[in-house]
């Protein structure tokens, strides 16, 4: 009844968002209507019509991109399709060919997009191509099951697809899932596995300063996940009866964890919009437009990974098995490992991504490499300034160490 409840409430707000939206619409149309209380009126509206999760990927925006002296169009183009994931390309039309890189995204509750400003600065000199997850919800059941280790499968085909001499940059959750493909692939001595493997803020090992996230996986048995946290979706959707962990789930937990930091944040948009300070408001409406664009996850997939990642710390403990064989990151011996982690990150803490090193100990170590970057958060270490300025050099010289 989780996702049937939700959806009626969502149901319920339709009318009264769109009356808010008719509302914002009729004040904008008056333009004399600009004193003190109209404003904070049509601030008010905006709120109320903005209240909602949407369900369907945003864009990435990305239609040109600077490279040398020249700006140069930027076009997504379909590399592969399954029907759980996109291999999404972004082609540039440029004279030399640029190392082909595919960045993972996470699959746990928002779509690919939140990477865009990481594939944004990586575009210019880098031929990029991500993991664009499909919603569940929109999955149908006929396309059987996605668990760890199709996700794990999917990397694999996607570097095949990419071809012999790409790079993989993981970011956060599928961490584990990258360094897991990179094993395999180097077990089998695939001639597609990755020249270089960037790990970024991933729970590689969450026995490491564990945190709030960490103890929570740990704090209840997998019953209670699999009772409490996932649900069918409904009838009207292409993946009915599909068991998802709803992504309205996820969001919920995340704002939870930083309540007063989303209040203040949706305090600051009411007084941006009623001051007119509509530059300062837009910043924050793209980032909730982002961040409240949800999708499902598998019920299995979501399971998997907390009783895999969280719970029994198969990796590290040397006890995961990838289609009925061990996995062994001893293995890898040709692909350069970077980790990287941010000091302030209270989802995957310092030292969790590190502890890939110690897995990969069949890498010499000047193919081992590890950044730990001061004043940064979880999103910190893949967005922003610091990301741009600081952290980003050391991913594209590491690409370029190994190119």
């Amino acid at each position: 009844m989780l996702y049937q409840a939700y959806q009626a409430s969502a149901d319920i707000m339709l009318p009264v968002r769109a009356l808010a939206g008719f509302a914002l619409s009729a004040h904008g149309a008056v333009p004399h209507l600009n004193g003190h209380a109209v404003r904070n009126l049509t601030a008010a509206y905006e709120l109320i019509s903005r209240a909602r999760l949407t369900h369907t990927r945003p864009d990435y925006g990305i239609h040109t991109v600077p490279v040398g002296n020249r700006e140069v169009e930027v076009t997504e183009e379909v590399a592969h399709v399954t029907p759980f994931g996109t291999l999404l390309r972004f082609r540039k039309d440029v004279d030399t060919a640029q190392p082909r890189v595919l960045i993972v995204a996470p699959l746990s509750g928002h779509f690919a997009t939140l990477l865009r400003g990481t594939v944004r600065t990586m575009l210019p000199e880098h031929d990029v191509y991500i993991t664009d997850w499909h919603n569940a919800r929109d999955i149908p059941t006929s396309a059987g099951r996605f668990g760890f280790d199709d996700y794990v499968t999917h990397l694999i085909e996607f570097l095949e697809v990419i071809g012999p001499g790409a790079h993989m940059v993981a970011v956060c959750q599928p961490t584990v899932a990258a360094l897991v493909a990179a094993a395999v692939m180097a077990q089998g001595d695939n001639p597609a596995q990755p020249r270089s493997m960037t790990l970024m803020a991933g729970p590689i090992d969450t026995r490491v300063n564990p945190t709030k996230v960490n103890d929570l996986a740990k704090s209840k048995p997998m019953s209670w996940f699999e009772k409490n946290l996932i649900a069918r979706v409904p009838f009207r959707y292409d993946g009915a009866f599909r068991k998802v962990y709803p992504g309205f789930v996820q969001l919920a937990a995340f704002m939870a964890m930083n309540m007063d930091r989303h209040t203040k944040a949706h305090r600051e948009l009411y007084d941006n919009l009623a001051k007119g300070e509509f530059e300062k408001a837009k910043v924050t409406k793209d980032f909730y437009d982002e961040y409240f664009a949800v999708l499902d996850l598998t019920a299995e997939f979501y399971l998997e990974t907390v009783r895999i990642v969280f719970q029994e710390h198969k990796l590290p403990l040397g006890e995961l098995d990838y289609e009925g064989r061990r996995v062994d990151p001893s293995a890898i011996r040709r692909t350069m490992l970077l980790t990287v982690e941010g000091e302030r990150d209270d989802i995957c803490a310092v030292g969790q991504t590190l502890a890939a090193h110690d897995l990969c100990s069949g890498l010499r170590p000047y193919r081992k490499r590890h950044h730990m970057q001061p004043g940064v958060g979880h999103y910190g270490v893949f967005s922003g300034r610091k990301w741009e300025s600081q952290i980003y050099p050391l991913v594209k010289n590491l690409i370029l160490a190994s190119d």
